[in-house]
C-alpha cells in the first residue's frame, strides 16, 4: 500500500480540510486494510442542511412571536370572569295557604303574570270590618260637625243669658237692700218682726242670686274656649275617619297581596313552594332571573392602566364554544374584590405578603346573543378588552 504522506489525495485533502486533518485522521488513514474509497469518505465535508433548517425554524418562531405581540399588545384578557345579572327574590307579604300555583321550574314569565295565589277569605272579612269601622267614624264626624255648628250659636247665647241673669240678680239685690233698710229704719211700732225677718231673708237670697249669676256669667264667658273644644272634637273625629280609612286600605292591600305577581320578565328559578303550603310573610318562594345579562370580569390591578369605559370587548363563553359575543366596558368597580369581602384583609397585622389584587369590571353585551339562547348566570367566560 502506498504511503499516506506521498498520496496526492492526502495533500488535496489537507488543503481542503485545513485544521480538520488532526492526528486522529492520520491514524485512520494509516490503518491497514483501508482503501482509497474509504479514505475519500472520511475526507467528505459535513452537511449544513440541519443548521439551515434550525435557522429557518428560529426565524419563523421569531416572526410568529413578533406578529402575536403586535396583534395582542393592546388587548387585556382574563379567565376569571362569569355571567352576571339580576335575580329577584319573590316573597309573599301576607300569610296563608297556597290555593293556586301558576308556575313551574325554569319557565319564562312576563311582568304582571299571576304566580301564586293565597287563600283570601280571611282578608276579605277584614275588609268588611274595616269598611264598617270607617262608616261609624264618618257618622261620628258628621255628629261632631253638627255640634260645632250648634256651639257657634249656643255658647254666645248662653253668655248673653248669663249677663242678663246677673243684671236681674243685681237689681233684685238692690230692691232687697232697700226693703231691708226701710224695715230697719222705721219705728218698731210701724212694722212687725215678721216683716223685718222677711226683708232680711230677701236680702240674703238676693245676694246669693247675684253670686250665682256671677258664677254662671264667668262660665258662659268662655265662649272662645268652648267653640275651640267643639272644633277639636270635630278634628278628633276626622282623624278617626282617616285611621279607619287607612285600615280599610291596608285590608284591601292584603287582599291584593294574596295574588303574588311577577315584578318583571324573567325565568323562574329555585322554586321553593308547593300547592297547599302555608306561607309566612317574607319567606322566599323562588327567584326570577331577568333577561338582562352582563359580564363581571375580575382583572388584575396591573391590567387596568389603559382600560376605560367604552372599550370594545370580545367574549368567549366556555359553555358554548361556537358563540362569540361582542360588548363594551361599562364601568370599573371603585374597590378591589377583597375590599368588599366578608373578611377583608388586615395588612397591618402579621407578616405582609403582597398579592396582586383583582378588580371587578362590568362588561355589557352588545351583540351576538341569540334571543332564544339565554345565558344562565354564573357561566365561565373569557373576555378580551381591546384598549384604545
Amino acid at each position: 500500500m502506498p504511503e499516506a504522506d506521498d498520496s496526492p489525495r492526502d495533500r488535496s485533502g489537507d488543503e481542503s480540510h485545513g485544521d480538520r486533518s488532526d492526528d486522529g485522521n492520520e491514524r485512520r488513514k494509516n490503518e491497514p486494510g483501508r482503501d482509497e474509497g474509504d479514505q475519500a469518505k472520511d475526507r467528505k465535508p459535513r452537511s449544513k442542511k440541519p443548521l439551515i433548517v434550525l435557522a429557518v425554524v428560529v426565524m419563523l418562531l421569531a416572526i410568529v412571536a413578533l406578529v402575536w405581540w403586535f396583534m395582542t399588545r393592546n388587548q387585556e384578557s382574563t379567565d376569571d370572569a362569569y355571567t352576571d345579572g339580576n335575580a329577584v327574590t319573590i316573597a309573599p307579604k301576607v300569610a296563608g295557604y297556597v290555593v293556586k300555583l301558576a308556575v313551574n321550574d325554569n319557565v319564562y314569565v312576563h311582568k304582571g303574570d299571576l304566580l301564586v295565589e293565597i287563600d283570601p277569605r280571611e282578608y276579605r272579612a277584614q275588609v268588611d270590618a274595616a269598611r264598617a269601622e270607617l262608616g261609624l267614624a264618618t257618622a261620628q264626624l258628621k255628629t261632631a260637625q253638627i255640634q260645632l255648628d250648634i256651639a257657634h250659636v249656643r255658647y254666645p247665647a248662653e253668655y248673653r243669658q248669663a249677663q242678663a241673669q246677673a243684671s236681674s240678680a243685681r237689681a233684685d239685690l238692690r230692691q232687697a237692700q232697700a226693703a231691708y233698710e226701710r224695715e230697719h229704719q222705721v219705728d218698731a211700732r210701724a212694722t212687725s218682726q215678721q216683716n223685718i225677718d222677711a226683708a232680711d231673708a230677701k236680702q240674703a237670697s238676693a245676694r246669693a242670686s247675684v253670686k250665682q249669676a256671677q258664677a254662671q256669667l264667668a262660665t258662659a264667658s268662655l265662649v272662645g274656649q268652648q267653640i275651640r273644644q267643639a272644633v277639636a272634637a270635630v278634628e278628633e273625629r276626622r282623624q278617626q275617619v282617616e285611621q279607619a280609612r287607612a285600615k280599610l286600605e291596608q285590608a284591601e292591600l292584603n287582599v291584593d297581596w294574596c295574588e303574588v305577581r311577577a315584578p318583571s320578565d324573567g325565568w323562574i328559578t329555585r322554586r321553593n313552594v308547593q300547592l297547599g303550603t302555608y306561607l309566612q310573610p317574607g319567606a322566599s318562594l323562588f327567584s326570577i332571573v331577568t333577561p338582562q345579562v352582563w359580564i363581571t370580569a375580575n382583572y388584575k390591578e396591573s391590567q387596568l392602566d389603559e382600560m376605560r369605559p367604552g372599550d370594545k370587548v370580545k367574549i368567549d363563553v366556555d359553555a358554548y364554544p361556537s358563540l362569540t359575543l361582542r360588548g363594551h366596558v361599562d364601568s370599573v368597580q371603585q374597590g378591589s374584590g377583597s375590599r368588599f369581602s366578608a373578611f377583608p384583609a388586615e395588612n397591618a397585622t402579621g407578616n405582609f405578603v403582597k398579592i396582586v389584587q383583582r378588580v371587578p369590571v362590568k362588561i355589557v353585551i352588545d351583540s351576538g346573543l341569540p334571543a332564544d339562547h339565554p345565558l344562565p348566570l354564573g357561566l365561565s367566560v373569557e373576555p378580551t378588552v381591546y384598549l384604545k
